[in-house]
């Protein structure tokens, strides 16, 4: 490892601009806004969790969750969007639609992996369109 890595890596942990997470769903918004998407709710919270990004993709309502990591760990960040957090995203996504009145809009879920190797101003974003379909025994979900 260069000592240019070494210092970035030192400064990141002890001068930390941003939690890791905040800075992988903003590096995401900006991937999705570059390829047409329309972002229009980011961190939306409701008694059950958090929805990361909610976009728009030509009629499509897509909720996008973000996972963040960093190099050093040997998970790949969309192995943490098990079935337990498909359920979860999907209640989620079901009550968004309800409060606003969307149900018979199409939607889909997506996941974004951000990765950010070490001394990188920029991360590897990976992109997963339609990563999953709705999980449970909710209402229709189109």
């Amino acid at each position: 490892m260069s000592l240019r890595t070494l210092v970035s890596n030192w400064l990141r942990r002890r001068f930390p601009r941003q939690p890791l997470g905040r800075r992988g769903e903003r590096a995401a918004a900006r991937y999705l806004r570059r390829r047409g998407y329309k972002i229009i709710a980011r961190g939306d919270r409701s008694k059950c969790g958090e929805l990361d990004l909610i976009a728009v993709d030509g009629k499509t309502i897509v909720f996008v969750e973000v996972k963040t990591r960093d190099c050093r760990e040997s998970v790949h960040p969309a192995d943490a969007v098990d079935a337990a957090k498909q359920r979860r995203l999907t209640r989620l996504a079901v009550g968004f639609l309800k409060r606003h009145g969307l149900l018979e809009h199409p939607s889909r879920f997506d996941v974004v992996a951000v990765t950010w190797p070490d001394g990188a101003r920029r991360p590897a974003i990976e992109h997963f369109p339609n990563a999953f379909d709705a999980v449970g025994r909710q209402e229709t979900f189109s």
